[in-house]
């Protein structure tokens, strides 16, 4: 990477993470198994505690489609998928033959808004249709509407699979995201809150779920001398190198969440006297972000200037920046797919626009990024 170019996000080693891969060369566990591997897991179980259960796995993505599985989503099936995310939340539903239902977000939280996840609920019950799960998302480490999602599941009995690939270190009444779905999943990528360079996790309170999302991310192999497979699997397992690095990553969590959350406090500072920035932050005191991204929505009406000209001009500067997620049911490839809601998420990415905020940021790097953003206040 060019040590000159600010970052959206970028890998923070704490210092630990050689040691283990080191412990591993050294005792030939080059493997998708070995001690890291179930350190790991110990090690996140441990972080999150309620009783839950952790399967590392080779990605954040691996594990929603293993939820998938796990929850008997088959061809025909529907799955209920917030709009407003990455494509890897709604992509696993298609690799099951599953049609995405996708539901608009709330713009507080700017997660799936609970009328209208209603609403869809109602619409394809209606229609006959079979409704297998519900994603919900924690968007750029903001909890979504934890109670609320979890009453509409158990009234309608739909299992949630919570995607908190943005949220390792996010909380809820105190509660940590990760441990309100039925099945949750954890992302390790390189520019998350901790990274295992590409990796992520399955999370479940109920032990079997744990047991059988190894069983299929391990090819699925029966319990036989030679290789025998009754059902189909896959090689999603971690390996024990990448997990090495994450059990050194895990030492300082919760290091790296305040140093984010310290970057969000820049921004606020920064925007505090500018009309027409709004800095997503914690609608109350029950929501603590580990503002994985920090965001801005950016009112030309107001201010004078778009999300799209401070963009550009921090581009201009080596500095990166990029729009919100583009909603889903607005993508090419889910052209045909049902949605549910009004323009929440498409006003969200018309206007938005996440800003450096890594835990490595330097005193001169936010001098740099303050020193751009000044002639934008300054109209």
């Amino acid at each position: 990477m060019s040590e000159s170019k600010i970052y959206l996000s970028s890998p923070h080693m704490g210092g630990t993470e050689q040691s283990f891969v080191k412990e591993a060369f050294d005792t030939n566990w080059i493997a998708p198994l070995g001690p890291n591997v179930v350190g790991f897991e110990k090690d996140l179980e441990s972080y999150l505690g309620n009783g839950n259960h952790i399967a590392a796995l080779s990605s954040g993505t691996a594990a929603l489609h293993l939820a998938l599985i796990l929850l008997g989503v088959g061809k025909g099936d529907e799955v209920i998928c917030q709009s407003m995310t990455f494509s890897a939340s709604a992509n696993p539903i298609v690799y099951q033959g599953a049609t995405p239902i996708f539901v608009d977000s709330e713009p507080e939280t700017w997660n799936i808004c609970p009328n209208h996840l209603e609403e869809a609920i109602k619409d394809r019950i209606a229609k006959g249709k079979k409704l297998k799960a519900i994603i919900a998302v924690h968007l750029y480490g903001m909890p979504y509407r934890a109670e609320e999602i979890k009453k509409i599941s158990e009234k309608y009995e739909i299992p949630i699979v919570e995607d908190s690939a943005e949220a390792l270190g996010s909380s809820y009444k105190g509660q940590k995201c990760g441990t309100f779905g039925d099945i949750s999943i954890l992302s390790f990528n390189g520019n998350k809150i901790i990274t295992t360079s590409g990796g992520g996790a399955l999370v479940s309170r109920n032990l079997k779920h744990k047991e059988k999302a190894i069983f299929l991310a391990t090819q699925a192999r029966d319990a036989a001398p030679h290789y025998q497979h009754s059902e189909i699997g896959y090689n999603y397992r971690l390996s024990n190198i990448s997990a090495g690095i994450g059990r050194g990553q895990m030492e300082i969590l919760d290091k790296h969440v305040a140093l984010r959350r310290k970057m969000n406090d820049f921004y606020k500072d920064i925007f505090k006297n500018t009309d027409g920035v709004k800095l997503f932050t914690e609608p109350n005191k029950n929501y603590f972000s580990n503002h994985w991204l920090s965001c801005v929505l950016v009112d030309k009406n107001v201010c004078g200037f778009s999300s799209e000209e401070i963009r550009l001009a921090m581009a201009e500067n080596n500095i990166e920046c990029r729009p919100l997620w583009k909603p889903m049911h607005l993508q090419p490839v889910f052209k045909n797919a049902p949605y549910f809601g009004g323009k929440v998420s498409e006003n969200l990415f018309d206007i938005g626009l996440c800003l450096p905020s890594g835990s490595n940021l330097t005193d001169k790097q936010k001098i740099k990024i303050n020193d751009v953003l000044i002639p934008f206040i300054d109209k």
